[in-house]
């Protein structure tokens, strides 16, 4: 089999499909006539095939993931791994079950995720997006959890991308801030500030399908995508 063409996106796995930037890929998917799956801790809006997952779960992860292919008929053809949260503060103040939660959701969940999914994409010749940060290239106070797991996933998602090569498309997603309930319920000193220019999930969704509807042996091995006053990059 071979992956989706670009007037076809073919059946496409997204993380955290309920809300921000996974809900918009997940509109964007059923734009473009593909068929959106979704694992998130809530249901989706709208007639989307899911599961509910916690993705802190490995197993439950991998379970879903399961699931859900052999809901679509045993076909996958990209995976975009939208889910993750944050715990903002210093190191010594965070609870350490809520600093381990960050790295469990944010990296391990992506790596359980992209495991289980990985013997469909290559019989698909697919494509998997991981979702990194503009804090997995850059470092900052009081988010110390939050950048050991997206550091995390930029290095799992080049060494991936070097051991699947020729098998699997891999491309690595690293956004800025967007317009997204990411920021809500925290603390005001870590929400942005009321100027601050903040990107439309959707469009960085346009960039993620981008990706995934890239031919087999042609990969976008890395994307940035911010908005131009972006404070976090470089």
């Amino acid at each position: 089999m071979t992956t989706a063409s670009n007037d076809q996106i073919g059946t496409v796995l997204v993380t955290g499909g309920a809300s921000g930037l996974g809900a918009a890929t997940v509109r964007a998917v059923r734009e473009r006539g593909g068929r959106p799956l979704v694992i998130d801790r809530v249901a989706p809006e709208g007639d989307v095939e899911y599961v509910i997952a916690d993705l802190a779960d490995s197993g439950a992860a991998e379970q879903a993931v399961h699931d859900l292919v052999e809901r679509a008929g045993g076909r996958l053809d990209g995976v975009f791994t939208a889910a993750g949260i944050d715990s903002c503060g210093r190191l010594d103040t965070v609870p350490t079950k809520d600093w381990e939660r960050v790295v469990h959701v944010n990296l391990l969940g992506t790596v359980a995720v992209v495991r289980a999914a990985l013997p469909h994409l290559k019989e698909s010749r697919g494509t998997v997006v991981t979702c990194a940060s503009t804090l997995g290239i850059k470092a900052v106070s009081d988010a110390t959890a939050y950048c050991a797991a997206k550091f995390g996933v930029v290095g799992f998602t080049r060494a991936l991308a070097a051991e699947t090569a020729g098998e699997v498309g891999v491309t690595l997603l690293i956004p800025g801030g967007m317009t997204t309930p990411f920021f809500d319920g925290r603390d005001e000193q870590y929400k942005p500030p009321a100027d601050a220019k903040l990107n439309d999930p959707a469009h960085v969704a346009n960039t993620v399908l981008f990706a995934l509807s890239q031919p087999p042996g042609c990969e976008v091995r890395e994307m940035v995508v911010c908005s131009s006053t972006e404070s976090s990059w470089p």
